[in-house]
């Protein structure tokens, strides 16, 4: 999710280090002409693209089995991709809960042996403050809400997925010297807004322009837990631009992040 918004900002900024960037998007047309800005705009030449559709559980099996056997290196994997839009996959899952999730979800199982291998190396999830209205059952993961308001609930739904993946993930990980977190990078005016409803965007749109958080600002917490030192035993927590906050019940509910874990093995064929 590099080619726009907050993924684009943290990339531009990551790459102003020195980093070696790989930005793993759906769009070829944006995905290169993002990797050739940064390129332009940091004087740093190992920004590249390479094609990964979320949407696709056969496009996450191509782009890691492409990228480990290209990249000897990994040591920050940033889930930045999400959709707010409704319909189904290809792989017969909802899309918000597919892109937002179950997509990731498998990236980082696949990609997961060489972050162990390159540690210390970190796991950022970029989650959503939205999360507090999520409402998660194990026995119908993937499937789409009902109701008049399903999308909505859908992507809330996938943003409890993010916070309960982080955690789920740093209890599997102690002592393997991989840690993760989930963040709420705050309201951002980015392209994610492009699907909200047209009864809602003469409101939303507005506001978003007052009032929401640019690119740049809302990228900040998410390198800061990319990069900064000492982080490692606040691995698995939630934080949002004032540093590491409890999230929501749900989204400290061990019982339903074990759940969730083990269902989304089943639904990615793990």
């Amino acid at each position: 999710g590099g080619s726009s918004g907050i993924g684009a900002a943290t990339a531009l900024e990551l790459a102003r280090c020195g980093a070696r960037v790989i930005l793993a998007t759906r769009s070829a047309r944006r995905g290169e002409a993002a990797a050739s800005r940064i390129r332009r705009e940091t004087g740093n030449n190992e920004v590249l693209f390479m094609h990964l559709d979320l949407a696709s559980l056969r496009s996450v099996r191509a782009f890691a089995s492409t990228f480990l056997r290209q990249e000897p290196h990994l040591h920050l994997l940033i889930n930045n991709a999400g959709v707010s839009a409704g319909g189904t996959t290809e792989d017969g899952f909802s899309l918000p809960f597919q892109v937002n999730h179950l997509g990731h979800f498998l990236l980082t199982q696949l990609l997961l042996e060489r972050l162990r291998s390159c540690a210390p190396s970190r796991v950022v999830i970029v989650a959503s403050s939205a999360h507090c209205a999520g409402r998660l059952r194990p026995e119908s993961l993937g499937r789409p809400p009902s109701g008049l308001f399903s999308t909505f609930q859908d992507y809330c739904d996938s943003k409890l997925a993010n916070v309960l993946h982080a955690r789920e993930l740093a209890t599997r990980e102690q002592g393997t010297q991989v840690t993760c977190y989930a963040v709420h990078p705050g309201f951002v005016n980015t392209s994610l807004f492009r699907h909200a409803p047209l009864w809602l965007k003469p409101l939303l749109l507005p506001l978003a322009w007052l009032l929401f958080l640019d690119a740049s600002e809302g990228a900040q917490v998410v390198l800061d837990c990319a990069t900064q030192e000492g982080l490692e035993p606040l691995s698995g927590r939630y934080f949002t631009d004032c540093g590491p906050r409890l999230p929501w019940p749900a989204g400290r509910d061990d019982r339903l992040a074990r759940a969730l874990w083990e269902g989304s093995e089943r639904l990615v064929g793990l």
